[in-house]
C-alpha cells in the first residue's frame, strides 16, 4: 500500500507508553511534529510492560552486527543523558558448553569495534561471584567490563518526563484502553481509534506500540507471537547483599537464566530466563480476525498489573540457576515472581514498518526482549523509518514480514527448554 508522507501538523496517536512509543514521541517532536498523544491502560511507567522493572541489561554484546553498533550508540547516552539510571557493573557472558555460537560471534564484534573483553572459564567465574557453586567448571565464555544495567523504572519516568514537558499528551484510564481501530475505505484506512469507553478519537496518524498487546489490535500470528518469561526477586539482607555488591551481571546461555547484582538500598536480588517463554491462548483479536481465531497475548483487564504467577517449572528453573551459581539463596522464598511479556519475531528483529494492508498505521513493535537497553538512540531509529529515511540495512531488518513456520528461533540468545503453551489452569491465574 503507497504509503503518504505525514506533514508536521498530523494529528499522531500512539497507542502504548513503553520504551518504543515514548523514545518515537519524542523523537517526532524534535523532528517538529507537534500534535501527538499517547494512549495507554496506565501512565508510565506502566506496570505490565516490558520495559520497566528494577534492572534492565545494557550491553552492546551481540551476535549481529547491527545491533551491536547500535548497542554501542546507546552506551554513549546511557553515559551521558541517562547516566543518573546507568550502573556499569560489567557482564558475564558464559554457556556450560565450549564454543556457544552466540558467545563466539559476540566477542568477534564487540572486539570489531575496539573493546576488550577477557576470557573466563569456570574458576574465573567463581572468582567474580562470591559464593558460588564449586563444582562450577564447565562454564565458560567471556567478560565484558563496559556493560552493566539500567534502573528501567527511572529511566522511563526520566522519558517519559521529557515528552510531558515537550508538549505530549497522554491519556490514560479507561479513555486511553484502545480497544480497536478506526477505518474506513473497506477497512483499509485506519482514521483514528475507540477506547474502552466507547469513545471515539481520529487521527491523520496512528502508531500502534502496544509489544504484546498487539495481537488485540491487528493479526500478528504470522509476524510475531507474544510470549511470557519468569522473573524473579529475592530479598536479601544487607550483610547478604554487600557480599555480591561486585557482581557482575550473569547470563548462562545455555539455559536463558540470568542475574543482575543487588539493587542499591533495597538490596534485592533479581533474577530471569531469556528462554523460549510460555503462550497463553485468547481470542478474538484483529481487524480481521474471525471469530474462532485466538492468540497468545497477555490480559488487557487493568486489574491484572500486579499479578504475581509463573508456571511451577518456570520457578523450578529459576532455582536451578541459583544452585549452579548462587546456592546459598536456592531455597530462599521470592519476594514476587512474574511473567514479562516480550513479543518474538523469527530472527529476533523488530517489527518499525507502515503495515502494507492499512493506509495511516505503523508498528514499533516486536521488541523480542531486547530492545530497552536501546532508549538513549532508539527514537531515532523509529522516526528514520515513520519518515521513510531509515538505512537499507534497517528497512530490511525491520521492515513487516510475514513467516509461514512457527516463529520459535529467535536470534540465537536464547536457552532453555521449548516454548509451550500454559495450560487452562495456569493461564486462569493469571
Amino acid at each position: 500500500m503507497t504509503t503518504i508522507s505525514p506533514s508536521k501538523n498530523s494529528t499522531i496517536l500512539i497507542v502504548g507508553a513503553g520504551v518504543f512509543g515514548l523514545t518515537l514521541a519524542l523523537s517526532l517532536h524534535q523532528r517538529g511534529y507537534h500534535n501527538i498523544t499517547i494512549f495507554d491502560r496506565y501512565l508510565p511507567p506502566v506496570p505490565d510492560g516490558s520495559s520497566v522493572d528494577i534492572s534492565r541489561v545494557i550491553r552492546p554484546d551481540y551476535a549481529d552486527p547491527f545491533y551491536a553498533r547500535m548497542g554501542l550508540e546507546a552506551m554513549k547516552g546511557w553515559n551521558s543523558t541517562y547516566k543518573s539510571y546507568f550502573h556499569r557493573s560489567g557482564l558475564l557472558c558464559v554457556a556450560q558448553t565450549k564454543g556457544h555460537p552466540y558467545i563466539l560471534e559476540s566477542r568477534q564484534n564487540v572486539e570489531k569495534m575496539g573493546l576488550m573483553v577477557t576470557e573466563v572459564d569456570g574458576r574465573e567465574v567463581r572468582r567474580k561471584c562470591q559464593g558460588m557453586a564449586e563444582g562450577v567448571t564447565g562454564l565458560e565464555g567471556y567478560f565484558n567490563e563496559i556493560c552493566g544495567w539500567a534502573d528501567a523504572r527511572g529511566a522511563i519516568e526520566c522519558l517519559a518526563r521529557r515528552c510531558s514537558e515537550s508538549g505530549i499528551g497522554f491519556v490514560s484510564g479507561a479513555r486511553g484502553t484502545v480497544t480497536s481501530l478506526i477505518t474506513v475505505e473497506n477497512g483499509r484506512k485506519v482514521v483514528g481509534v475507540r477506547t474502552r469507553l466507547g469513545g471515539e478519537v481520529f487521527g491523520d496518524r496512528v502508531i500502534l506500540a502496544t509489544g504484546a498487546w498487539t495481537p488485540f489490535l491487528v493479526d500478528m500470528s504470522q509476524t510475531s507471537v507474544s510470549t511470557g518469561q519468569p522473573v524473579g526477586f529475592l530479598q536479601l539482607t544487607e550483610e547478604e547483599a554487600e557480599t555480591l555488591r561486585d557482581v557482575p551481571i550473569v547470563i548462562d546461555l545455555s539455559t536463558g537464566w540470568f542475574s543482575f547484582p543487588p539493587t542499591p538500598g533495597s538490596n534485592i536480588l533479581k533474577i530471569a530466563r531469556h528462554g523460549y517463554g510460555y503462550e497463553t491462548r485468547r481470542g478474538p483479536s484483529g481487524a480481521k480476525a474471525k471469530a474462532a481465531v485466538t492468540v497468545s497475548a497477555p490480559a488487557l483487564d487493568a486489574n491484572n498489573a500486579s499479578t504475581s504467577f509463573i508456571p511451577d517449572d518456570a520457578e523450578q528453573a529459576l532455582r536451578n540457576g541459583l544452585k549452579l551459581l548462587f546456592p546459598q539463596f536456592q531455597d530462599r522464598k521470592f519476594l514476587r515472581m512474574r511473567l514479562c511479556w516480550y513479543t518474538d519475531t523469527a530472527n529476533g528483529d523488530f517489527v518499525v514498518d507502515h503495515h502494507p494492508e492499512y493506509e495511516n498505521l505503523f508498528l514499533a513493535c516486536g521488541g523480542s526482549g531486547h530492545a530497552f537497553k536501546f532508549l538513549p538512540v532508539l527514537g531515532q531509529y523509529l522516526a528514520d523509518a515513520f519518515e521513510e529515511q531509515a538505512s537499507e540495512i534497517q528497512r530490511k531488518k525491520w521492515g513487516w514480514r510475514q513467516s509461514s513456520t512457527p516463529i520459535s528461533k529467535g536470534d540465537g540468545s536464547r536457552g532453555g527448554p521449548a516454548r509451550r503453551v500454559l495450560s487452562k489452569e495456569e493461564q486462569a491465574k493469571l
